[in-house]
C-alpha cells in the first residue's frame, strides 16, 4: 500500500527524532560512565594516599610471620570502614588479606592488570568483573615498599553498580523527557504535516481536474509561503491552458466544418501510406458508404493507380504532383487530383485534394459536339441549296418539269435552315438569361385542348389517334402561354414523328401538391435505356438517320428542358423500346398572392 504524504512526513520526523536521540543516549552514557569511573578512581586514589600515610606494620606484611595476619586484617578492616574493598597482595600475586573475602580461597592475583601496572609503575587501575565476589568493580592499586623484603600491593576497589545505577537513572530521565518531547513535537509535526499534505492533496486533485478538462481555479489558501505561490501558478497555467484549448477547439471545429462542407475530397496520408484523415467528400467521390477510418492503408481505399502513384511520388520527395482520375463505369466522373507534401515536426506525409471536373469535361464535350453538330446541320441544307441552285443556273431553270421540284427542295432546306437558326437563337437567349416570360393564369384543359387541336391534322394524315384525359377539377397553372405551348407542341410533334401509323397518342394531367404534371404518352418505337439520360442534350439523336428524315434539328427537347426549368418545373421520360414513351413535365399551380404579372429570366 502506498503511503500518502502525511504518513511519510510523520515517519520521517519519527526517524529523525530517533536518529538524534540514539546517538545522544550512546555518547552521553559513555561520557557519564567515564566521568563516574574518573571520580571513582580519584576517590580510590585519595583512600590510597590515606592508607600510605598510615601503612600497616612491616612485620604483618611479611609472609614469614603468619602470626601477624590478624594485625594486617585489622588494618585492612579500618581502611575499608567507608565501604571500599581493600586487598593486600604480595609481589608474587598471593593475597595476604581482603576486606570482603577469605584470602585462602582466593586465587593468585599476579596477572591482574592493576597489580602488574602497580608493580611496574607504582600504581595501576582497571575496571572489570571480579570473579571472587562476582561483581563489576573499579580497581586502584599502589605499590608499598617493604623494608628488607619485596614490595606488596595495596589494592582498593569500589563497586561499579553505583555508576550503573546513576547511568540508568540518567537514561530513564533522558528517555522519559525524549518521549514527552516526542509526543509534543510529534503532535505538532503531525498537525503541520497534515496541513501540508492536505494542501498538497488539494493541488494534486486540482491538477487531476485540469488533466480531465476542468479548468476551474483552485481557491488560494493565503498562507504566504511557496505552496500559495504554487497554487497561484497552477491557476494561471490552468487559465492559459483553458484559453489555448478553447482556441484550438474552435479552430478544429472550424476546420472540421470547412472540410466537412467541401465538395472537394480531402485526405491526409502519412509516410507509411496510411490514411490519417478523410472528409465526407473524399468518401463520396470514391463511392464509399462512410469516410474511411484513420489508419487504413491507402491501397485498401483507393483503386485508382494514378492517384496511388502520385502519392508515392510525393512521399519520395516530390513537392507537388497533379493527376487526373476517372471513377465509375457507366456514369464516369472526372477529378483533378492534387497531391502536395506536408511536414509537421518529425512526421511527413501528403495531402490529397480531389476537384470534380466532370462538368468541365462535359462542357468541353458538349462544346465539341455542338460545334460539330452545328457545322453538320448547316452543311446539309446549305449543300442542298447550293447544289440545286447551281443546277438551276446551269440550265435546269428552263426545264419546266424539274425546276419547280428543285425550287421546292431549296425552299424546304431553307425552312429547315431557318428552324435551326431560330432554335439556336432561342438557346442563345436561354444561355444568356435574356428570355422573357409573360406569366399568366392558364386553364390546363383549355391550354391542352388548343395544342391538341393544332396537332390533329398531322396526326390524322399519319392515321394516329390523339386522346386527352384530364380530371374534372384541375387547378389553373402559372405559365407563359406561348412558351408552354412550345413545350407541349414539341412533345406532340415528336410523338407523331416517332409513332408508326395506326398508333395512339394520349395527353393527360394530374395535380400533386403545388404543381401540375402534364404527360404525353405514345405507342411509338420507344427510347433505349442507355440513351434516355442524354436525349435532352443539344443535337443528341437516338436514330440520326430517322431524325434527319423527319426534319428534326436535335434541339427540340433541349429547348423544352430549358423552358420547363425557367418555369420552375422539371421534365423527364419513361420509355421502353417497342412499347412507346411517356414524357412528363411539371408546371407550378397559380397562386394569387405570389403570382407576378411578368417574370424575366
Amino acid at each position: 500500500m502506498r503511503l500518502n504524504l502525511f504518513w511519510k512526513l510523520g515517519f520521517a520526523f519519527f526517524a529523525l527524532l530517533l536518529a538524534v536521540l540514539l546517538p545522544i543516549d550512546f555518547y552521553a552514557e559513555r561520557a557519564l560512565r567515564r566521568n563516574y569511573e574518573r571520580a571513582g578512581f580519584d576517590e580510590l586514589s585519595a583512600i590510597a594516599r590515606i592508607a600510605l600515610a598510615n601503612p600497616p606494620q612491616a612485620s604483618s606484611l611479611s609472609p614469614s610471620h603468619p602470626e601477624e595476619s590478624a594485625n594486617l586484617l585489622s588494618w585492612v578492616s579500618r581502611i575499608a570502614a567507608s565501604g571500599e574493598r581493600v586487598t593486600v597482595i604480595t609481589s608474587d600475586g598471593r593475597v595476604l588479606a581482603d576486606s570482603q573475602s577469605d584470602p585462602s580461597t582466593m586465587e593468585n592475583h599476579a596477572q591482574r592488570p592493576e597489580v602488574r601496572d602497580a608493580l611496574a609503575n607504582g600504581e595501576g587501575q582497571s575496571s572489570r568483573h571480579s570473579v571472587t565476589i562476582n561483581r563489576d568493580l573499579l580497581y586502584y592499586a599502589v605499590r608499598l615498599p617493604v623494608a628488607d623484603g619485596p614490595p606488596v600491593i595495596l589494592r582498593f576497589a569500589l563497586p561499579a553498580q553505583t555508576a550503573d545505577a546513576e547511568l540508568w537513572e540518567f537514561r530513564r530521565r533522558l528517555w522519559l523527557s525524549s518521549f514527552v518531547m516526542l509526543l509534543v513535537t510529534g503532535a505538532a509535526s503531525l498537525l503541520i504535516s497534515r496541513s501540508f499534505s492536505d494542501r498538497v492533496d488539494r493541488l494534486t486533485k486540482f491538477s487531476r481536474r485540469v488533466a480531465e478538462g476542468d479548468f476551474r481555479p483552485i481557491e488560494a489558501d493565503r498562507s504566504g509561503d511557496g505552496m500559495e505561490a504554487l497554487g497561484v501558478s497552477l491557476n494561471e497555467t490552468a487559465a492559459r491552458l483553458d484559453r489555448t484549448i478553447q482556441t484550438l477547439t474552435e479552430e478544429r471545429n472550424l476546420s472540421s466544418a470547412i472540410l466537412g462542407s467541401m465538395v472537394e475530397g480531402v485526405a491526409v496520408v502519412n509516410a507509411s501510406e496510411r490514411l490519417v484523415f478523410a472528409n465526407p467528400g473524399f468518401a463520396e467521390i470514391l463511392s464509399l458508404d462512410v469516410p474511411p477510418q484513420s489508419g487504413r492503408a491507402l491501397v485498401e481505399v483507393v483503386r485508382q493507380t494514378e492517384l496511388i502513384e502520385a502519392v508515392r511520388q510525393v512521399l519520395k520527395g516530390e513537392p507537388r504532383v497533379e493527376a487526373e482520375i476517372v471513377t465509375g463505369t457507366l456514369r464516369q466522373r472526372f477529378f483533378a487530383a492534387t497531391v502536395a507534401s506536408v511536414r509537421a515536426a518529425d512526421a511527413s506525409g501528403a495531402v490529397i485534394v480531389l476537384h470534380d471536373i466532370t462538368e468541365l469535361r462535359k462542357l468541353e464535350r458538349v462544346r465539341r459536339d455542338f460545334v460539330a453538330n452545328v457545322s453538320h446541320e448547316l452543311r446539309t441544307p446549305l449543300t442542298a441549296i447550293q447544289g440545286f441552285s447551281e443546277t438551276l443556273l446551269a440550265g435546269a431553270i428552263d426545264d419546266p418539269q424539274n425546276r419547280v421540284r428543285f425550287l421546292e427542295i431549296i425552299l424546304e432546306h431553307s425552312k429547315r435552315l431557318a428552324r435551326l437558326t431560330d432554335d439556336l437563337l432561342m438557346l442563345s437567349k436561354m444561355d444568356a438569361d435574356r428570355l422573357n416570360l409573360e406569366i399568366s393564369r392558364l386553364s390546363v384543359s383549355q391550354f391542352v385542348e388548343s395544342c391538341v387541336e393544332t396537332t390533329q391534322r398531322p396526326a390524322a394524315e399519319k392515321k394516329l389517334r390523339i386522346s386527352v384525359h384530364l380530371p374534372e377539377r384541375m387547378p389553373d397553372i402559372a405559365a407563359d402561354r406561348q412558351r408552354l405551348a412550345e413545350i407541349l407542341q414539341n412533345l406532340l410533334d415528336n410523338a407523331i414523328q416517332y409513332t408508326p401509323p395506326g398508333g395512339q397518342i394520349m395527353v393527360s394531367a394530374s395535380a400533386d401538391g403545388d404543381e401540375v404534371t402534364i404527360s404525353v404518352s405514345d405507342t411509338g418505337i420507344g427510347i433505349p435505356q442507355a440513351d434516355q439520360p442524354r436525349i435532352f442534350e443539344r443535337f443528341y439523336r437516338v436514330d440520326v438517320a430517322r431524325s434527319r428524315e423527319v426534319g428534326g434539328t436535335g434541339l427540340g427537347l433541349a429547348i423544352a428542358k430549358h423552358l420547363v426549368e425557367v418555369h420552375g418545373g422539371r421534365i423527364w421520360v419513361d420509355s421502353e423500346v417497342g412499347q412507346g414513351s411517356q414524357f412528363h413535365f411539371t408546371v407550378p399551380i397559380f397562386d394569387t398572392e405570389r403570382a407576378p404579372s411578368r417574370n424575366g429570366r
